[in-house]
């Protein structure tokens, strides 16, 4: 699969989802708005960034590593998205921190695909050129890189990644921009967050939402499983909150 038809494939799945061809998205608001898909978020270590397990009717799990990067879940969400909607030939499969030395290709072609779609063309194209034509060599600089990735909600490799060839980016500043070591402190500075450069929080480490706790409710609610078993679920899906409580109507203000 060439590089226009994983663009193609990621504009579709963006205009199926009810998105524009340019702005960026919260991939994980997204997933919970996709019937039968539930969402966990779990600690894997260092090797594994995501994984995509098919079941049937159309369910599917996806499973993020919350010891990495918000960046880098981001990413990884939207990778799981193409083995979910376009990848036919499997029913599980892990993803690794690095696909491109997996040597597999369709990790590869889930890897663009998650590129294109958290950064889509013509809004990345649009905003890289926009920055780049206010400086005198009409080039990026190191801080107009730290706004592109902090508008798209991505890691610093995945927006440097998608640079590599791009007109706006001095060949010859790839490998400094790549591997500069102040990228945290540089979005400090310019007054940005720095949530998608850390991992989950503590106390966020663990979760799930979706169809999984849709269908236990539902279930529940029925009477179709016992208070017990469906305690029992909600705690093997990390939602002690939905069994002991901790966050009631109470904590929230609706305005």
């Amino acid at each position: 699969m060439n590089d226009i038809e994983i663009l193609t494939k990621a504009n579709q799945l963006r205009c199926r989802l009810g998105l524009d061809a340019y702005s960026p998205v919260n991939v994980f608001e997204l997933a919970q708005s996709i019937d039968g898909l539930t969402t966990v978020f779990y600690p894997m270590g260092e090797n594994i960034s995501g994984m995509c397990l098919k079941g049937k009717g159309g369910t599917c799990v996806i499973a993020i590593n919350s010891a990495m990067s918000l960046g880098r879940q981001r990413f990884s969400m939207a990778h799981e998205f193409y083995h979910k909607f376009f990848d036919e030939n499997m029913k599980a499969i892990c993803a690794m921190v690095i696909a491109t030395e997996s040597g597999k290709d369709t990790e590869k072609i889930a890897d663009k695909f998650a590129s294109y779609f958290l950064m889509p063309s013509v809004g990345f194209d649009n905003m890289a050129e926009k920055l780049a034509s206010s400086n005198s060599d009409n080039k990026l600089t190191f801080g107009d890189i730290i706004r592109l990735e902090q508008y798209f909600g991505v890691s610093h490799k995945a927006a440097m990644i998608r640079l590599k060839n791009s007109a706006f980016l001095a060949r010859n500043k790839f490998e400094a921009f790549f591997s500069n070591n102040i990228v945290y402190s540089t979005a400090e500075r310019m007054g940005f967050s720095t949530d998608l450069y850390r991992p989950s929080a503590e106390g966020q480490s663990y979760g799930s939402f979706g169809y999984y706790i849709t269908l236990a409710n539902k279930l529940h609610e029925e009477e179709a499983i016992s208070d017990g078993k469906y305690e029992e679920l909600m705690l093997s899906a990390f939602r002690p909150d939905l069994v002991y409580g901790g966050g009631g109507d109470s904590e929230y203000v609706i305005d």
